[in-house]
């Protein structure tokens, strides 16, 4: 069941996915003999049907003729630079049909997340009357990941990446999923205001967390029980573990 006519979904699949060590776009890799890109996909249009923009960038063509292959009505934003996740959705939003009201953006190397997962985040972000929600997972080993900073009432008060993370920070076992629910209009609003200031020099899709702790909205987290389902699939070995889980379901 679709969610509503409300809800839009951005994929952001436009990496090379350089740890692949392969010349394909990560996307494109299999599980189960099927591109990861698909099941993403597939999850999207259950939830928000023909509401589904997928932000390609490297090999566009080779992700458009694999995903054309689902028989899905998808929408295409291209990123021409890999600027960062934030520059990415930024690329989608032109694409978003005016009556959106939340924009749920999804990873298209993050292929085990389940339908049920994405529509209870957007039922705790409606619940809570909250302008950001992210999904988080506390996992045992969180290197790789941006760690989720909180305050002592547990509001949310930003993501700090890896290579900006403090000794103190890195300590943190609960993580960012990189997958959100945000209010499409404070969305455009806090896009804008994401700058290129960190050791990547990328536009962090992240940043909006802060910005919107500035401006004293609402920002939570929903934590999820699951962290099998947010596997990032971003080497040979994440791939191995996300078939392995596959095939145990």
């Amino acid at each position: 069941m679709p969610m509503n006519k409300k809800v839009a979904i951005v994929i952001l699949a436009a990496g090379k996915g350089t740890r692949m060590k392969s010349d394909k776009a990560k996307v494109l890799h299999e599980i189960m003999g099927r591109p990861m890109i698909s099941f993403v996909v597939e999850t999207a249009a259950t939830l928000a049907g023909s509401n589904v923009v997928l932000v390609i960038g490297h090999q566009a063509e080779a992700v458009k003729a694999v995903v054309a292959r689902t028989g899905l009505d998808v929408a295409y934003a291209v990123q021409r630079e890999q600027l960062g996740t934030g520059h990415a959705v930024l690329c989608a939003m032109p694409h978003l049909a005016d009556d959106v009201e939340e924009v749920i953006i999804l990873c298209g190397d993050v292929p085990l997340l389940s339908d049920k997962t994405i529509r209870s985040l957007r039922e705790d972000h409606i619940r809570a009357g909250r302008h950001i929600s992210i999904l988080a997972v506390t996992v045992d080993n969180p290197t790789g990941y941006g760690r989720v900073l909180m305050d002592s009432e547990r509001n949310l008060l930003g993501i700090v990446e890896e290579a900006d993370a403090t000794v103190e920070q890195k300590a943190i076992k609960i993580i960012n999923s990189g997958i959100y629910c945000v209010k499409k209009n404070y969305l455009s609003e806090a896009l804008q205001r994401v700058t290129s200031d960190n050791a990547q020099g990328e536009f962090y899709l992240t940043d909006i967390i802060a910005i919107g702790y500035q401006d004293g909205k609402r920002v939570g987290v929903m934590v999820s029980a699951d962290a099998d389902e947010i596997i990032g699939v971003n080497t040979l070995e994440d791939l191995q573990a996300a078939e392995n889980i596959m095939h145990g379901r």
